[in-house]
This record gives structure tokens, C-alpha cells and sequence, in this order.
């Protein structure tokens, strides 16, 4: 395939972003956000693990141990919708789950 090709097969994707949570099962602690491309930060999380500053020195303490990543919504982005109407929606989606959780201990 020619790089062009490639270019618009990348674009013309479908784009699913959503709500994702990090959970700490040791601490029951929380970390919340939104990403545009949700099987991508999975992907991060899986390989990485917890790259998340706030997360970060609890995730490096353990060791990793009692960390596990949840799609908590997703969110298919609109053929119409535009990148910046697209992030606008999800964080207006992550604010409503932040309400929804606020009884969690979060990051």
C-alpha cells in the first residue's frame, strides 16, 4: 500500500473514545479521564502500565499489583463532528461521570 492510501485508511477509521477509569484495588482509590482513542490509552496502560502522574508513585510503590484499567463508557465520534467538538463532548461526559463517582476515593 502506498503511504497516501495508508493516510486515509488511518483517517477514515472509526473513532471511539470514551470514559476510562484507573483503579488502585489496594487503596480503592480512583483515576478518571477522558481519551479520544480509547483502545489506544488501554493499549498504553497494558504495555506501560500507569503513566499518569497523579498515579504514578502509588502505581510504582506496588509494584503494579492491584491496578486495572476499565472502559467505563464509550463514545463513537460523529462523521460531522469535528476533533474539537468530539474532546468537548467527552469532557463534558467525564464531568457527568465525576459527579456520578463522586463517593470514590479519587486521585
Amino acid at each position: 500500500m502506498e503511504r497516501k492510501e495508508l493516510i486515509q485508511q488511518y483517517k477514515g477509521r472509526e473513532q471511539i473514545g470514551g470514559i476510562y477509569a484507573i483503579k488502585n484495588l489496594k487503596l480503592d482509590k480512583w483515576y478518571v479521564d477522558c481519551a479520544a482513542d480509547l483502545k489506544g490509552i488501554k493499549n498504553r496502560f497494558e504495555f506501560f502500565g500507569s503513566t499518569h502522574l497523579k498515579v504514578a508513585p502509588d502505581y510504582q510503590a506496588q509494584k503494579g499489583e492491584g491496578f486495572v484499567f476499565e472502559a467505563l463508557e464509550e463514545l463513537k465520534k460523529g462523521e460531522a463532528q469535528t476533533d474539537k467538538e468530539f474532546k468537548e463532548d467527552l469532557a463534558l461526559l467525564k464531568e457527568m461521570w465525576l459527579e456520578k463517582l463522586s463517593e470514590q476515593s479519587m486521585y
